[in-house]
């Protein structure tokens, strides 16, 4: 018997896609993801936390990661044992760390943000040398049938 193309026993769940580096791209991301997220029918909760959680690394990564033209933004998701991992990996190596902010800003607190709702999150140098990738979790229970 076929099975359709949303069928939770052939979905995969790993999915990756690579955005330029650019402001639209975030956007982007956001929406691939929520699509996604419906696919693995993953509760509405954790689907807004983690687009809220991806829209601050890839704004980290089109805004901060300083490099040549061309270089792209990578997104990971994996869905596993009811835990979500998203990851974005850019081309720049320095590694973020949360900053303080005063009330008057209006920027600086993204990974704040993801510190505070993430079950865990972190970063490394990216394993080919060139880069860094920053990584969040979320616990993401999924639907009876998914």
């Amino acid at each position: 018997m076929p099975t359709s193309p949303t069928d939770p026993a052939t979905t995969p769940r790993r999915i990756e896609w690579c955005f330029s580096r650019h402001a639209r791209s975030v956007g982007r991301a956001r929406n691939l993801f929520r699509e996604q997220a419906a696919i693995w029918k993953l509760p509405e909760e954790t689907t807004e936390t983690a687009v809220l959680l991806l829209s601050e690394l890839m704004t980290n990564a089109y805004r901060h990661a300083r490099v040549p033209a061309g270089r792209q933004i990578r997104t990971l998701c994996l869905l596993q044992d009811d835990r979500l991992r998203i990851s974005v990996t850019d081309a720049n190596g320095t590694l973020p760390t949360p900053r303080e902010t005063a009330p008057e800003h209006e920027s600086g607190r993204g990974l704040a943000l993801v510190a505070a709702l993430a079950d865990g999150w972190g970063a490394q140098p990216r394993a080919g040398g060139i880069g860094k990738t920053v990584w969040f979790e979320l616990c993401a229970p999924c639907a009876p049938d998914a």
